[in-house]
């Protein structure tokens, strides 16, 4: 089958506004282009999939019914949101998603004017449509503000706090609520809409307006029937919906509606957009819906590299290591079998951060509080205080959103909770929005935190062990690359890490490369290169920035001129910042030279890809260093 008669109907959309041509037998065919195409590119180039398929009917009939770009529609989770780009013009452009230079894999503002609001993070759509709502108030513009929350995303504290303000501020705000649970069954599903569908209908609503009018008319007599009608309309749907909660936090309440009848979601959307203040639209969909493989399994097809579109089985690369992840989570495993006293807690990342290997086996051992960073760390807090040592495993993208709480509920109480930052540095594909670039940074400058960062899988496994049973006055940072190990033997057992000392790997004379994490093996690489080069670098694991080996510095100051440091992390403040802290304070005059990620947000594309742009791969490393040392290099007659 060629391309045009693939995609009947999905050829013919360059806009919304051809969507809105559409007939409804048209708009179903559209639909399953869309699902269509989503596996035939993904399923080839890789990117985040099951959310987006079960988003497809909202999509379009979000498209079709409101007057986007003009109206304003918000994503949560940014994810799902691949059938919007698909629909917004961004077609072709969906085979290059989180590729370098191409599009990005989230909602970006720059991208399209589409995407009202950039998303990467998850919670964060109904307080930003709440702001754009409110915006338009005060400017007196007609648009209409949707935001699109996913179910993951509602487990987010943010949530509740702006579907809290919009009912005190009672703007016209339109809130979709993705749930793509499963939890309620056909049935109760075709009972609540044919509820839903009466409480929204125009001729309900006018019924309702008259008697309330005429009711208001009544004195003491009106008053009791007006709080009859509210008992019996509240109490349906205290039966039927889980919708009191969304009500008493001041949201008319409509569903569930199945969210993947097209026909039924304008209906809706058509209904409640015209009507005032803030509505909640329940939608029940599928993860995965349509793709079988991504049904069955959509914490896998959640996001994928390419893979097979028959089996939905990813390619996997021959002789490939494993990865940091796992050996985190397995090492903590075997922690907590020495130690029952140790616990893994999450947020809504167990599989992403290695421990749902703890789950399957030690399963009380293990917590996962719903995409809640903030609650995530203050409850460690509350269990350390108990005589608890919590690992708290976050990608260190996301453990930025619990800065407040790691300052205020573990550092300043001295608390033993240690944190694993799993994805520090740049993470690839998806981005600006995922990359850990300011952990060490923002970490460091806690009082009693200390923070570590391992050269190779096996030091992970000895950091892990250290950090619960051997720094026990305070808090514990240990952060780590995504992506698969180096591939180093692992010994049984772990071997405990004197606190703040680091470890010379390379013995030089000509300038000292002090490195830390992901950075150490590139610099060992590049010591090699340079030495092809008539360089002799000295090159140094330092494991800790907080606290640095003072004695290890003080000798490298008396020994060299050249200093690099070396770290996957803004320069603003991190690593190289606290060598050069201490260096000044001490009163050396050593020249440093500090590389690290710059003082930019930093685009997709592979780890390679993005390691080579900014200089710090072994090549980029060894043309500063060639630089740095020209002068020297020429007193020395060496050829560079």
């Amino acid at each position: 089958m060629n391309e045009e008669a693939k995609y009947e109907i999905l050829n013919k959309i360059n806009s919304p506004a051809d969507i809105r041509q559409l007939s409804t037998h048209e708009l179903k065919i559209l639909c399953q282009d869309v699902r269509d195409y989503l596996v035939d590119v993904v399923s080839k180039v890789g990117g985040h999939f099951g959310g987006g398929l079960g988003a497809v009917e909202i999509t379009v009939a979000l498209h079709k019914v409101f007057n986007t770009p003009n109206d304003l529609i918000v994503f949560d989770t940014g994810h799902q949101a691949y059938p919007h780009k698909v629909l917004t013009g961004r077609k072709e452009a969906l085979q290059s998603i989180r590729q370098l230079h191409g599009i990005s894999g989230f909602l970006k503002r720059s991208e399209s004017e589409y995407d009202a609001f950039g998303a990467g993070h998850a919670s964060t759509s109904i307080s930003a449509a709440l702001g754009m709502a409110k915006a338009r108030d005060l400017t007196g513009t007609n648009k209409k503000a949707v935001a699109i929350i996913g179910d993951g995303a509602m487990t987010g504290g943010m949530a509740y706090e702006a579907m809290n303000n919009a009912g005190v501020l009672k703007s016209d705000l339109i809130v979709v609520f993705n749930d793509n649970n499963m939890s309620i069954s056909p049935n109760v599903w075709q009972f609540s809409n044919y509820f839903t569908e009466m409480i929204t209908h125009p001729d309900y609503n006018r019924l309702k307006a008259h008697v309330w009018d005429l009711t208001g008319k009544l004195d003491q007599f009106g008053d009791r029937i007006r709080k009859l009608a509210v008992r019996l309309e509240t109490g349906i749907k205290a039966i039927v919906t889980p919708g009191m909660l969304f009500e008493a936090l001041g949201f008319r309440y409509f569903g569930p509606v199945n969210g993947h009848n097209i026909v039924q979601l304008m209906r809706i959307f058509e209904q409640v957009k015209g009507m005032k203040g803030p509505i909640l639209v329940h939608v029940i969909t599928q993860k995965g819906k349509g793709y079988e493989p991504a049904e069955k399994d959509f914490q896998r097809l959640h996001a994928s590299t390419p893979f097979d579109k028959l089996t939905g089985q990813a390619y996997k690369k021959a002789g490939a290591n494993v990865s940091y992840t796992k050996i985190f989570g397995e090492a903590l495993v075997e922690v907590v079998k020495e130690n029952p006293r140790v616990v893994g807690v999450t947020a809504a990342m167990g599989d992403g951060t290695g421990l749902n290997i703890l789950q399957k086996q030690i399963p009380k051992n293990y917590f996962d509080v719903g995409i809640a960073e903030e609650h995530a760390v203050t409850f460690a807090a509350g269990m350390a205080t108990q005589g608890i040592t919590p690992v708290v495993a976050i990608y260190s993208t996301f453990i930025q959103r619990a800065f407040d709480q790691i300052i205020h509920d573990v550092a300043l109480q001295n608390l033993h909770v240690v944190f694993v930052l799993d994805r520090a540095g740049l993470v690839g594909a998806d981005g600006p929005t995922h990359h850990g670039a300011f952990d060490l940074s923002f970490l460091r400058l806690i009082p009693n935190m200390v923070i570590m960062a391992p050269k190779d899988e096996a030091e992970l496994r000895n950091m892990l062990y250290s950090a619960v049973n051997l720094y026990k006055d305070g808090p514990v940072a240990i952060r780590y690359p995504r992506g698969n190990a180096l591939g180093v033997k692992l010994k049984p057992g772990f071997e405990p890490l004197q606190l703040g000392k680091s470890e010379v790997l390379l013995e030089g004379t000509d300038v000292a490369l002090l490195a830390i994490g992901s950075m150490v093996s590139y610099s060992v690489k590049a010591a090699e290169k340079l030495k092809e080069r008539g360089i002799s670098a000295h090159v140094v694991n330092m494991r800790f920035v907080k606290p640095l080996d003072y004695e290890m510095l003080d000798k490298i100051a008396s020994k060299f001129n050249k200093i690099v440091t070396l770290e996957e992390n803004s320069l603003m403040g991190g690593f190289g910042s606290a060598i050069a802290e201490y260096f000044s304070d001490k009163g050396y005059k050593n020249d440093i030279l500090r590389k690290g990620l710059p003082d930019q947000f930093v685009e997709h594309g592979t780890q390679p890809e993005l390691h080579k742009i900014l200089e710090i791969d072994p090549d980029g490393i060894v043309n500063s260093v060639k630089e740095f040392l020209r002068q020297q290099l020429q007193n020395k007659f060496v050829v560079a």
